[in-house]
């Protein structure tokens, strides 16, 4: 990774961090020692693997850990699969565990489906309302809680502008199958109107179509923007293997994709985003926190990285010192 650069994104992305929602009962010596008797069961379920989903997955473990909780964890991912993630969650839910994690939408929505009893918690979701997993992103109302992944999608492509100023045409890629990523080509769009661009829609149903769909853009767009669509992600290498031959430079939702050789990304800390779910799950086991006063949470904009990818900008022939 010697060849990934990061900075502080210090420009503000209209995502502030919120609070800690408080929990009332009983003192805190007497939650601690009913805690320290406990063993929770815990399940998780990943949608897919692939760098940011991991980095979350991790997070949340290491906060588990900070904690001091006892705890028994059974890790399943659905490798993409969404009949997998029904099937997982129907395992996660007769298993009878204390709390379930889910990464990612689908994951989410499958959990969702299959209990409105157990506590879920949610990482890795872009927008937890607008896909109708709760109420609202302030109280949720119901069994489902968690921290959001909406990335500064304005920044990224005001970036794009940065880095090719002459760029006319933006070809946006994404998976149909996720419903949060529709919510990010509509920002995307609206951010590329702004700074006078054409922003372009190109779809995958699965990541069998990645490499055609790449390279029916190569001739027809100046740039590509991939946002933090799971399916896109997991196949960056095949976007990247044609987006970079084809001198075609790609701006990313994070900094995974950037790793897997993509030009530059104002980018999350998916770990730390894993430790905020970590931390309410904890709160939910231990002190009885209930899932459905417990706000979304957020990485505030201090907490995004500008991450350069300075192999790939040598192949595109981009002077990253313009960032400077």
């Amino acid at each position: 990774m010697s060849n990934i650069t990061r900075r502080a994104l210090l420009s503000g992305m209209g995502m502030a961090a919120l609070g800690l929602a408080a929990c009332g009962g009983s003192s805190p010596d007497a939650t601690d020692a009913a805690a320290a008797d406990t063993t929770y069961k815990i399940g998780v379920l990943q949608l897919v693997e692939h760098e940011a989903l991991d980095a979350s997955n991790k997070g949340f473990v290491a906060a588990l850990d900070e904690a001091g909780i006892a705890y028994e964890i059974d890790q399943q991912n659905a490798q993409g699969d969404q009949s997998a993630c029904q099937t997982i969650a129907a395992k996660l839910v007769n298993d009878g565990n204390d709390l379930i994690l889910a990464i990612a939408t689908p994951a989410v929505e499958a959990i969702a489906g299959a209990t409105t009893e157990i506590p879920i918690v949610g990482t890795a979701v872009t927008d937890f309302a607008e896909s109708g997993l709760v109420a609202s992103n302030d109280e949720p109302g119901g069994n489902i809680t968690g921290s959001s992944d909406l990335t500064p999608v304005a920044e990224q492509i005001d970036l794009l502008v940065q880095l090719l100023p002459e760029a006319k045409t933006v070809g946006v890629l994404y998976c149909t199958a996720e419903s949060n990523s529709e919510i990010q080509v509509s920002m995307a769009e609206e951010a590329c109107a702004a700074a006078n661009l054409t922003a372009v829609r190109y779809s995958v149903s699965s990541s069998n179509e990645i490499q055609q769909v790449v390279e029916s853009m190569v001739g027809k767009v100046d740039a590509l923007y991939c946002p933090t669509d799971n399916t896109i992600a997991a196949g960056m290498a095949t976007v990247t293997m044609v987006a970079n031959e084809n001198k075609l430079p790609t701006i990313c939702g994070e900094v995974g994709m950037v790793n897997a050789g993509g030009l530059a990304s104002y980018s999350i800390d998916y770990f730390e985003l894993g430790k905020r779910a970590g931390n309410m799950a904890v709160r939910i086991l231990t002190e009885g926190a209930d899932p459905a006063t417990m706000p979304i949470e957020h990485l505030a904009a201090e907490e995004c990285e500008l991450v350069t990818n300075e192999e790939t900008a040598a192949t595109l022939g981009i002077d990253l010192s313009v960032l400077n």
